[in-house]
């Protein structure tokens, strides 16, 4: 059972992140299944366009919010959202908890040279966590079954994806049985990060829900028409939540608890 709360149609979790990082440790303690997702601004907007993309994120156990701006979204909607717990910061507290414990990991998606640079990067950084496996994200629909079939003879108690939505969810979808990995979390361009690729914002910025205007001033002739439009589509929606919250009977506005088969 996990608390949370309707917010553009996804159940997010109303949980910080020190209550993810024990509900992960839990589910490998027990050799259960939890498939994490995470929704911002962008994703968010665009799920409306896709109903491909609102299904993959849906079909995950747990849904969190990665963009400061849907925890401030939830709280100007009256179903305040206790933080955000990004899903970088996410990636990085599990890597520390496998660290701790000595858990076993496998690092699927990017290029060959990222992923290569990634599992040094964890090797220096978290050297008691085990790397048991690592390959890039670019294979077919044809090689999905391989990759996957590696992935369970590895036997790792968490499975990072650095590849995009849907295709990491439509991996998991198919493959999330078969290879029977505890915690699967897809984590985006965390890879480019940690390779040192990319570089992501100061705290300063990230305090202030301002991540995308960093990536905006490195990359302004790429991203500026992207974000323009995502985020006053978003802040579109926020008032359309709020005023068809209006017409809503006042118990609808509480916290309730999430159950997934």
């Amino acid at each position: 059972m996990t608390p949370s709360h309707d917010l553009f149609g996804f159940p997010i979790a109303a949980l910080s992140m020190a209550d993810v990082v024990d509900r992960c440790e839990r589910t490998i303690r027990s050799r259960g299944s939890l498939q994490i997702g995470v929704v911002n601004a962008a994703k968010i907007v665009n799920s409306e366009a896709s109903t491909e993309l609102r299904d993959a994120v849906l079909s995950c156990d747990l849904i969190l919010a990665d963009g400061q701006s849907v925890v401030w979204a939830s709280r100007m909607l009256g179903r305040p959202l206790p933080e955000r717990v990004a899903g970088i910061d996410l990636f990085l507290r599990l890597l520390q908890l496998a660290d701790d414990e000595g858990l076993s990991v496998y690092l699927l998606g990017g290029t060959e040279g990222v992923v290569a640079a990634t599992v040094r990067t964890v090797g220096e950084r978290f050297p008691n966590a085990r790397v048991v496996g690592s390959r890039d994200g670019y294979f077919s629909d044809a090689e999905s079954d391989e990759v996957a079939a590696g992935i369970a003879a590895a036997r790792p108690d968490m499975l990072f994806l650095g590849m995009t939505s849907p295709k990491k969810e439509i991996f998991l979808g198919r493959h999330g049985v078969t290879m029977n990995v505890p915690v699967t979390h897809g984590v985006g361009g965390s890879f480019d990060i940690l390779a040192g690729v990319t570089r992501r914002a100061p705290e300063a910025w990230q305090r202030l829900g301002m991540e995308w205007a960093y990536r905006l001033v490195q990359e302004p002739g790429r991203l500026w028409r992207r974000y323009l439009v995502t985020n006053t589509r978003f802040v579109w929606m926020v008032l359309r939540e709020a005023v068809a919250a209006r017409g809503r009977s006042p118990c609808c506005r509480h916290i309730h608890v999430h159950v997934r088969s």
